[in-house]
């Protein structure tokens, strides 16, 4: 079931590497039927918040015409950040399924976890490690190609 909409929020990502944009791609998921769709622009839009689950919450809200996205999922290639789980959040978004985790950032357990505060009014399915190793070795890629052409040291 998750696979379709991650394979969707992997072509997203794969956008945003052919632009030069770090690889992270996102879906936004309701009644079976994908309402919103983003890559990271980070880069493009010199915009710090352009990550791919906002450009994703902003379409959806755009074409729903309604930030309140209740009963829906967002599927993201990689663990979300802070800034991401709040702004799933205050969407109201009620899950939150993800590909490989992020132990810099992370905010559904791997580096914190946001999702479980008490403060957060509308609890989080939070589903993690779908199709993990391919968002892993996507974000790998990148970086090892970025590296090399930078000639930076690294792993």
């Amino acid at each position: 079931m998750h696979d379709r909409w991650m394979k969707m929020a992997f072509e997203e990502a794969l956008k945003a590497r052919k632009i030069g944009e770090v690889p992270i791609g996102s879906v936004i998921v309701r009644d079976n039927a994908v309402i919103g769709r983003g890559y990271n622009l980070v880069e493009t839009r010199n915009d710090p918040t352009a990550h791919a689950e906002i450009i994703a919450i902003r379409d959806a809200a755009r074409q729903n015409q309604s930030w309140r996205l209740a009963g829906a999922s967002i599927y993201v290639t990689i663990e979300p950040c802070p800034m991401c789980v709040g702004a799933i959040h205050l969407a109201r978004i009620n899950q939150i399924v993800f590909g490989a985790n992020d132990i810099r950032f992370g905010a559904c357990g791997s580096y914190v976890d946001l999702t479980k505060l008490q403060s957060m009014t509308s609890p989080f399915d939070v589903v993690s490690g779908v199709n993990a190793e391919s968002a892993s070795e996507l974000l790998k890629e990148f970086f090892r190609e970025v590296r090399a052409k930078n000639k930076i040291a690294g792993p």
